[in-house]
């Protein structure tokens, strides 16, 4: 990941040729430069595994194993030159996400996680915070007007709570989370290369991290995501906002 970083950071705040792919998300050739130099880069080190990146789909391996890519998270704020889009990575085995890692480059935080190995930030370990109570909660909303427009009363129930709120994007607020500042994070819209990577970053920092109906995250979820601090947190989250 880290050996990509500078691929996308080339393209960072430079006049940029912007497509758009059929759902009218954008792309630009900075997305398809740097997934082919982490395609590359996997490709050298673990020729059998398979990959699955958002520009150039699913290729099968020989292995079980399979890498999940998204190359620039959050490509709408890397045209516009905000500094926290993100870089994606996850390498999954029998369907299980066994390591992550979730880059910054632009503001030079790189996280990473193991499954049973806990989470870093720049290699220091990172943990969540305690916090168990919704009323308490910094709360990040990510994609808020999606979420204003297609579940308004959701919305509505979850501006009810929480001592701090922010409308957000992309996968910075989960580094957030894993690091302790924040404690809950709402998703919407998203695919598997956008909600795996965070999730073990989340789940070892020693968070939780599911569905809204509350189930484990996996390559066929639905794309609604809500993360929080602690299990408690968690639970409360569910039975007040997405029940």
């Amino acid at each position: 990941m880290r050996s990509a970083a500078p691929v996308a950071l080339g393209h960072f705040r430079q006049v940029l040729d912007v497509d758009h792919k059929a759902d009218q998300s954008p792309v630009t050739r900075a997305d398809r430069a740097t997934e082919r130099a982490i395609r590359d880069s996997i490709a050298a080190e673990f020729p059998e595994d398979g990959i699955f990146g958002e520009e150039f789909g699913r290729v099968a391996g020989d292995s079980a194993a399979l890498w999940i890519i998204d190359p620039i998270d959050g490509t709408r704020s890397f045209i516009s030159g905000h500094p926290l889009f993100g870089m994606l990575l996850a390498r999954m085995a029998a369907g299980v996400v066994q390591a992550s890692a979730v880059a910054l480059p632009a503001v030079n935080e790189f996280y990473a996680a193991a499954r049973g190995g806990g989470a870093v930030l720049n290699g220091q370990p990172i943990a969540v915070s305690s916090c168990t109570d919704p009323m308490a909660a910094t709360i990040y909303v990510n994609e808020g007007e999606r979420l204003w427009r297609t579940e308004p009363d959701l919305l509505s129930r979850l501006m009810q709570l929480g001592q701090n709120r922010r409308f957000s994007y992309d996968c910075a607020p989960y580094g957030l989370l894993a690091s302790g500042h924040v404690d809950v994070v709402v998703d919407c819209g998203l695919e598997p290369y956008d909600y795996l990577p965070v999730s073990l970053l989340v789940e070892e920092a020693g968070g939780a991290i599911t569905d809204w109906q509350g189930q484990p995250l996996t390559l066929e979820s639905d794309g609604r995501v809500v993360a929080a601090a602690t299990p408690a947190l968690h639970a409360a989250l569910l039975q007040q906002v997405f029940s």
